[in-house]
């Protein structure tokens, strides 16, 4: 291979296809990358790429750097077949090009390198990080700028692989090497530096541990340097150490805040990286303690930093005032995820709205407003993510110093501060509730007013914070403040602007959840928005509209089903349904919100539930032929998506759930249960999921339909009750409950098959406390129907099993599981003797229980007492908290 020479022709021919590449025409594109395929069976197209890029000095740098990105990517999938000579090559000229006079070459060589680094293994490359190492130390600039180039790549690359044993640790020799460059004369090289050894802080590798003061010291010095690349640098370096070495930075805390409060108002990216510090110290338990002092001067740098810039407003079409006639492009629509079904206990005391995704803490909704136009994190966002954060960790004592900047932004002639304002405000709102309560009377009539602006950026972010008061808005007389925020953001889902659109949809679905049965008043109103909104808006908007309606559904349950709303609802999305293809995703959406209205509707549905019913049917069916080709001939056939399967199964339970006994006819007419098995056998959990979520509401809607594949169905659930898929396991648990009240005694061949497992997951510490309560009812059922056979295990699970119910509200559920309880204990009273004080508690639970349930627990109470005689019971209740003991005694005259 050393001496490989291009033909003449060949050369000429690649570099008319380079020069091609760079032309904006589509079809030349095309022809382009059709000849690029052509080339690749030729082995030495690789050589020709590497000659062009590391010798072909003629050519200008673009086409040279292009040739060098072309070999790049077939390396990358390539790599595996490309002839070891060739690859050898290739190593040998790129060491050779790092100092290449040209910074776009260099960059481009370092990418090469990684690439191969990446591919084929730093293992197999010995000479690779000696070579790169000794030519730091070259007198001639652009050599040592290229083989550090190249080092960050790796760095950023490799970090893990360069901390192993197998590379005989490389980092202690290259840490303190990195560490010398830190005074060097370039800033390039000193930035660099930098950026190589912050690879190594979240690692806490030991090789950069050995030498944290020195590092430490070095980046303070370099503190004050004139280039912006060294500053951002040592800004990134300083936020990794807060959360790695927190010790070594706490002697010097004062001068880093002070030096960060500097930075944070620089005018370029360095800013971002230095605010990133508020959002890491906000984290940590010394937060309040090291930064009180340098709130006054903090509070008004991140106001400021939540300004759009010009750049922002030119990104947004910020001055574009009325844009609803223009048509989305495709590329603007973000892809959307179904949240599949769960079932949570309803009327648990302590759930709040939409509560349902349990394992799932992070709601879309992270408080920080969207502007998905801009690149997704900027000055602006995480300005106001670290307001959000401090005001949780100060509460109200951050508002003495917030108020007055408020007054004065919020008030203020120019638009764009006044709009920074409005957004500090929603920012504020989760921290600072209570201190805010005061001032709300006055701001929220302030921001109905704002709605109105001119400016259509300052009409969307009041719609999102007025989202973030809406709890405190419900709470008050509504025609002071419900009734008219109500009305304008009704307005301002019908507006010009489709950014204020989407504001107000999405502002309205959290008003909605706050509000629930409290908007029954104004139904008539806010449907006729919605539906009109269908016919305005453009193709983004309607998904979020979708879910507006589906929120809508939710919050007023069956308030929604009178025949005016219907007719006005239920036309617009059976026409949008039936315009949708069944591959179309934007069925998902749709299909989520048709979930909602079917339950919210109920017999109201049924005019509408036949071809939506065999709809969802046809897409579960078409999806599991999919799958079958695709695992048959993998070649042949792509995997399906999934979605389109458990979309339809959870839209299915709504039905079910909404028509209840009304679904018989469409289950007895269809092969729904032959479909339901496969599902619950799937490989993907939320699959199975949604096809538990099904199986209970068909359980409880038609259960002679299930009855007769029960013996196939409860070993399925058995076995799904591990608790790693806390969704699954959880919709499992809830059907095995469902089926054991309606199959009764004929329950007990089930119960070797899921007890033991219900019984561990009630013990174990770490189980969520949805998962807690579906299983407590669940055990609590099975107990009901076969008291002989779950009886003798009491004392396993009793303790728990009080524990987990005695916050939820009085329900149906509960009242099943209870009138199991009290049945094993009539079987094994001494499996509650040891746990008898968590009986009593969660006796004392309920409010009102029905007549016969009271009388079983008054019984199990008093039997107790009389047990133990009346000297021993006074010993006993002395144990009682006070209220338990006079709740007891008003409730059972114990």
């Amino acid at each position: 291979m050393a001496s490989w020479e291009p033909q003449a022709e060949g050369l000429n021919q690649i570099i008319t296809l380079l020069k091609q590449s760079q032309s904006t025409d589509n079809q030349i594109q095309r022809n382009v990358q059709l000849k690029l395929e052509e080339l690749n069976r030729y082995p030495d197209f690789n050589n020709y790429l590497i000659y062009v890029l590391t010798k072909l000095t003629s050519q200008d740098e673009p086409t040279r750097s292009l040739s060098g990105l072309i070999l790049k990517n077939n390396i990358k999938i390539h790599a595996s077949t490309l002839q070891p000579e060739i690859i050898e090559y290739i190593k040998k000229e790129c060491l050779m090009a790092l100092g290449d006079p040209s910074p776009l070459i260099r960059a481009t060589v370092g990418i090469l390198i990684t690439t191969i680094a990446n591919k084929g293994g730093i293992l197999n490359w010995p000479e690779l990080l000696p070579t790169l190492c000794e030519m730091l130390d070259s007198q001639e600039y652009s050599i040592c700028e290229g083989a550090f180039g190249a080092l960050q790549k790796i760095c950023e690359d490799s970090a893990e692989v360069l901390d192993s044993n197998e590379l005989n640790r490389p980092l202690n020799i290259m840490i303190p090497k990195f560490l010398q460059f830190f005074r060097h004369s370039s800033p390039k090289i000193r930035s660099h530096a930098i950026a190589c050894i912050n690879q190594f802080i979240i690692h806490r590798t030991q090789a950069l541990m050995i030498h944290i003061d020195t590092f430490i010291e070095n980046l303070f010095h370099l503190s004050s340097d004139e280039d912006h690349e060294v500053r951002k640098n040592v800004c990134r370096g300083l936020v990794m150490l807060l959360d790695v070495r927190m010790d070594r930075l706490m002697p010097h805390m004062n001068s880093i805040i002070e030096y960060m409060l500097v930075r944070t108002q620089d005018n370029d990216d360095t800013a971002l990286e230095a605010c990133e510090f508020w959002l890491s110290l906000a984290e940590h338990p010394v937060c309040k303690e090291v930064l009180g002092p340098h709130l006054h001067k903090l509070a008004p740098v991140l106001v400021k930093g939540m300004k759009y810039s010009e750049i922002d407003i030119i990104i947004l079409k910020g001055d574009v005032e009325e844009d609803e006639f223009i048509p989305d492009r495709d590329e603007d629509i973000k892809p959307r995820f179904h949240k599949s079904r769960t079932h949570t206990v309803k009327g648990d005391a302590h759930q709040t709205p939409n509560d349902a995704d349990i394992g799932d803490s992070d709601e879309e909704d992270d408080g920080l407003v969207d502007d998905s136009n801009l690149s997704d994190w900027n000055l602006r966002k995480c300005s106001a993510a670290a307001l959000d954060i401090l005001a949780n960790v100060f509460k109200d004592e951050i508002l003495p110093i917030l108020l007055p900047i408020l007054k004065e932004t919020l008030f203020h002639e120019q638009w764009v501060i006044k709009e920074s304002g409005i957004l500090a405000l929603g920012a504020i709102a989760e921290g600072c509730m209570n201190g805010m309560i005061p001032h709300l009377p006055e701001l929220i009539p302030f921001l109905i007013n704002c709605l109105s602006d001119k400016k259509a950026l300052v009409r969307s972010i009041t719609c999102w914070t007025l989202s973030r008061y809406a709890h405190w808005v419900v709470s008050q007389p509504h025609d002071q403040y419900l009734k008219p925020l109500i009305e304008e953001l009704l307005k301002r889902i019908l507006d010009a602007n489709k950014r204020v659109q989407e504001a107000a949809c999405s502002s309205f679905a959290s008003l909605e959840e706050e509000a629930c049965t409290e908007l029954v008043p104004y139904l008539g109103f806010i449907l006729k928005t919605l539906v009109f909104a269908f016919s305005k808006y453009q193709h983004k908007n309607l998904l979020i509209l979708y879910d507006a309606i589906g929120t809508l559904a939710d919050s007023v349950g069956h308030h929604l089903n009178k025949s005016e709303y219907i007719n006005l609802l239920m036309p617009p999305l059976i026409q949008k349904w039936n315009m949708l293809k069944d591959e179309d995703k934007d069925l998902f959406p749709l299909l989520e919100c048709l979930s909602s209205v079917a339950t919210a509707l109920q017999s109201g549905f049924l005019p509408y539930c036949e071809p939506v019913y065999r709809r969802c049917i046809s897409l579960i069916q078409q999806t599991l032929n999919q799958e079958i080709a695709s695992t048959t001939s993998p070649g042949h056939y792509d995997s399906p998506d999934k979605d389109f399967m458990i979309v339809a199964l959870d839209l299915l339970s709504g039905l079910a759930e909404g028509l209840d006994i009304h679904i018989e006819s469409l289950v007895m007419s269809s092969n729904i249960m032959q479909l339901l098995y496969q599902c619950m056998q799937d490989s993907m959990p939320e699959v199975r999921q949604s096809s538990f979520a099904l199986l209970g509401d068909l359980t409880k809607a038609c259960f002679p339909h299930v009855h007769p594949y029960i013996s196939d169905f409860l070993p399925i659930l058995g076995n799904n009750l591990n608790p790693e898929y806390i969704s699954v396991c959880n919709n499992a648990t809830w059907a095995i409950g469902e089926i054991s009240i309606k199959l009764g005694a004929d329950t007990k061949p089930f119960i070797p098959m899921v007890l033991h497992q219900l019984i561990e997951i009630i013990k174990s510490q770490n189980t969520p406390k949805t998962l807690l309560e579906n299983t407590a009812i669940t055990i609590g059922r099975l107990g009901f129907v076969c008291p002989m056979e779950v009886a003798p295990s009491l004392q396993q699970f009793v303790r728990q099993w009080c524990s987990s119910l005695r916050n939820i509200r009085d329900n149906e559920e509960k009242d099943s599981a209870f009138r199991g309880m009290c049945q094993m204990i009539s079987v094994n009273p001494s499996g509650v003797v040891p746990d008898f004080i968590f009986f009593c508690d969660a006796a004392a639970s309920w409010s009102s229980p029905k007549p016969d349930l009271h009388e079983m627990l008054k019984n199990i109470l008093h039997g107790f007492k009389t047990q133990v005689g009346d000297e021993n019971w006074r010993h006993f209740v002395d144990q009682f908290p006070p209220q338990l003991a006079e709740r007891l005694n008003a409730m059972y005259d114990i």
